[in-house]
């Protein structure tokens, strides 16, 4: 999670299927809620947001992408569990390499000994506000 006052540069990965889009689903403790973001993590001292994409897909899920393309970036600014924070967000639209992720359901992954759900959830749940999908600015990509 991030360090007070330090900005954290991450990149995320947006796997659409039809009108599903791939997210893992978070919880804040302080605002009692339910949030889904796409999945992928932190960008290291020395490597792309593209390298680091493609390693926490690996790490996470054991998944090799394709197909991908640069969207952007986000800045996002939040609260967290009653902490601020910030992040710049360099995002991605890729597709899985194997067929199998496209035929589960949720997936239970892990990050650290924390356990994390992910879960395809169709794009208009996002669109009409019935769940929340972080960073907000997410929403214009799909």
């Amino acid at each position: 999670m991030n360090k007070p006052g330090r900005i954290r540069v991450i990149t995320l990965g947006l796997i659409q299927d039809g009108d599903r889009i791939f997210v893992s689903e978070g919880y804040d403790p302080v605002k009692q809620e339910t949030f889904y973001r796409a999945l992928g993590g932190g960008v290291d001292f020395g490597e792309t947001s593209l390298d680091a994409l493609k390693r926490e897909f690996h790490e996470e899920l054991q998944a090799e992408l394709t197909n991908i393309t640069y969207l952007g970036c986000v800045e996002n600014l939040f609260i967290y569990d009653g902490k601020p924070g910030h992040e710049v967000i360099q995002v991605y639209r890729c597709d899985f390499a194997e067929p199998k992720f496209y035929q589960l359901e949720s997936l239970t992954f892990y990050e650290g000994d924390r356990s994390h759900q992910a879960l395809w959830v169709k794009s208009d749940r996002f669109k009409t506000k019935e769940l929340k999908l972080v960073p907000e600015a997410f929403l214009e990509y799909l």
